[in-house]
């Protein structure tokens, strides 16, 4: 069995609510309705997209983290979906499908690594398309064998990556210490306080994520 995770510059309710900001949308479709995990401090505005177009039904709010039950499903609203293409090709899709910066993020599934290459490329003639991995997976470990510490950690913001993988390239979590978050601003284009703001959300997310794994 083999595994891609790809992202897909795709217009959808969600893609466009999460573009230009800080959020991230996490998506479970059940057909009549979706689960939505909502987070980033614009999660609210994406939130009321969202309500506008398919209700929202049931809400809860921990700061900025929010999870949402819609009145009806969101892909009824996309033109050509994601599920379409795998169905074409034989390949599953392992939810959630997830929206950050305005595109769509998804890990697809197949027997065979050639049917994988058959959905990039029918994908690609309508959509830019980026792989960002490629695994076969031979074995299975344990009671959950599609999670490994990677995909368990929740998706980063690209803000959010940029000022983690900018801090580490530059010294910042060395020992001792070789750079400063006004460096991080500095290189990123930004005020330190933004720079900050966005390695105490990238932080806290690898950590959660972490924990809530083991």
């Amino acid at each position: 069995m083999h595994e891609v995770a790809m992202r897909i510059e795709q217009a959808s309710a969600c893609a466009n609510a999460t573009e230009g900001s800080e959020t991230t949308i996490e998506l479970w479709c059940n057909d009549h309705c979706d689960l939505l995990h909502v987070s980033g401090p614009a999660g609210r505005a994406a939130l009321e997209h969202v309500d506008g177009l398919v209700g929202v039904r049931e809400l809860l709010v921990d700061g900025d983290e929010r999870l949402a039950m819609t009145e009806a499903c969101l892909r009824d609203r996309e033109a050509d979906t994601v599920e379409s293409f795998l169905a074409r090709h034989g390949c599953l899709l392992v939810p959630p499908l997830r929206y950050a910066d305005g595109e769509k993020w998804c890990r697809v599934l197949a027997l065979d690594s050639g049917r994988l290459t058959d959905l990039y490329r029918d994908l690609a003639e309508e959509f830019p398309v980026t792989v960002e991995s490629k695994r076969e997976i031979s074995a299975v470990p344990g009671d959950r064998p599609l999670l490994t510490p990677e995909t368990a950690l929740p998706d980063l913001s690209p803000r959010q990556r940029e000022a983690l993988v900018t801090a580490h390239e530059r010294g910042y979590y060395r020992i001792p210490r070789e750079t400063t978050t006004a460096d991080v601003a500095a290189e990123m284009g930004v005020g330190r306080r933004t720079a900050e703001e966005h390695l105490r959300r990238a932080e806290n997310k690898l950590v959660a994520g972490m924990v809530s794994f083991y």
